[in-house]
């Protein structure tokens, strides 16, 4: 019997580890796009913003190696109802917001299972 497919969901820190420089970290990355994971608007713009504020690239730079991304991955938009639950998660758990709306954005994906 085969196994389920589960979906997982990236946060903005492991698409940025596939860009970086840190090997073992990049490879763990890599591995994980391979599985063609779901990602949200927000990790987009996070990444967006770390690469053009610490990582000095262009916005040409940033656009053309996101869009490449993008392509490899299943593109969620954040939305109101994400919003709602990220407040309820934040309010239950301690969690901050956009950490919050990470996990109320994966979970409506479909994503509940973590990866080690």
């Amino acid at each position: 019997m085969a196994e389920p497919e589960v979906a997982v969901f990236l946060d903005s820190n492991v698409v940025l580890y596939s860009m970086g420089t840190e090997q073992a970290k990049k490879e763990r990355a890599l591995e994980l796009i391979a599985l063609r994971p779901v990602i949200s608007t927000q990790v987009i713009n996070e990444c967006s913003h770390v690469l053009r504020r610490k990582a000095g690239w262009s916005p040409a730079q940033v656009a053309a190696e996101l869009t490449i991304l993008v392509g490899k991955l299943s593109l969620v938009e954040v939305g109101m109802g994400d919003i709602r639950n990220a407040w309820r998660i934040s309010e239950r758990y301690g969690y901050s917001h956009f950490d919050s709306l990470i996990i109320a954005t994966g979970l409506s994906a479909g994503c509940d299972t973590p990866l080690d």
